[in-house]
């Protein structure tokens, strides 16, 4: 059962480099259906949150991290792209309020935590949160993911985190579904096909004692090696689903990009 007043959280697909923003080589209308769905996101959370706390597939640090920086500035970490996409903006200002709320929430779990009051944000929130909330007016932090990439670890962090659904925290793992570099062809489908079956699965689990070992578990999926050799992308979710408690999980969201398939999930919400 889902509390109401419990802002729900998420895991979403934030696309390859500024994407969104750009006329793609050889299908330009690739990312249009993730664009959509990122557009229309909002829906989903209901009433506009207090703050927003993202953690995305390009920050890793030694221990979790979390910014504190007031007005962030943009990261662009990505290489190869046209001119014009290292001149996107994105002015939300940061949560240090918020980010010490986070201090003291996995401090109080016995969870190392840093700060970091230089940290700007990477293109795995501004990508997708210039579609999501184009106004850049709500605050914006992010916490990094733990070099160790240890699912348990991640999972313990989020539901460190859970409470501050209550406080009208928005908790967004930015990443992908798949994500295998090397692996965009055709010949990646089906296994892309699979993973994505037993995602799903294990998100929408009946309990979350079951979801959590199914997703501690993780590397015993179908083709997880090959849809995820690098679990960077991954990890994010598992912040995102530790923090869900015992909300159920659902998927939102699935479309094939460049021949394998991606997804992006609630756990709680107004119709969960």
């Amino acid at each position: 059962m889902t509390d109401s007043t419990r802002v729900p959280t998420f895991f979403i697909p934030h696309g390859g480099g500024p994407c969104f923003f750009m006329d793609w080589p050889g299908d330009p209308h690739m990312w249009d259906k993730m664009a959509d769905f990122l557009r229309n996101m909002h829906k989903e959370v209901g009433s506009k949150p207090k703050a927003i706390l993202i953690i995305s597939g390009h920050w890793m640090e030694d221990e979790f991290t979390v910014m504190t920086t007031a007005q962030p500035p943009l990261i662009y970490d990505y290489y190869g792209f046209p001119p014009h996409t290292y001149q996107l903006t994105y002015p939300a200002p940061g949560a240090p309020d918020v980010a010490q709320r986070v201090v003291e929430l996995l401090t109080a779990a016995n969870i190392p935590v840093h700060t970091d009051n230089q940290r700007g944000y990477d293109h795995g929130v501004f990508i997708p949160f210039k579609l999501i909330y184009p106004d850049a007016d709500i605050p914006v932090l992010q916490l990094s993911m733990k070099k160790t990439l240890d699912p348990a670890e991640h999972l313990q962090a989020g539901a460190a985190l859970q409470q501050l659904r209550d406080e009208g925290v928005l908790i967004v793992g930015s990443g992908m579904s798949f994500h295998n570099m090397r692996g965009f062809s055709p010949a990646f489908t089906e296994p892309s096909k699979r993973f994505d079956t037993w995602l799903s699965d294990s998100i929408a689990a009946p309990s979350a004692q079951e979801r959590d070992a199914l997703l501690t578990e993780w590397e015993q999926a179908p083709d997880a090696k090959l849809t995820q050799p690098h679990p960077d992308h991954l990890l994010p979710l598992m912040v995102a689903a530790g923090a869900a408690g015992d909300d159920t999980g659902r998927k939102i969201f699935e479309d094939k990009v460049m021949n394998v398939v991606v997804s992006s999930y609630v756990f709680g919400g107004q119709t969960a």
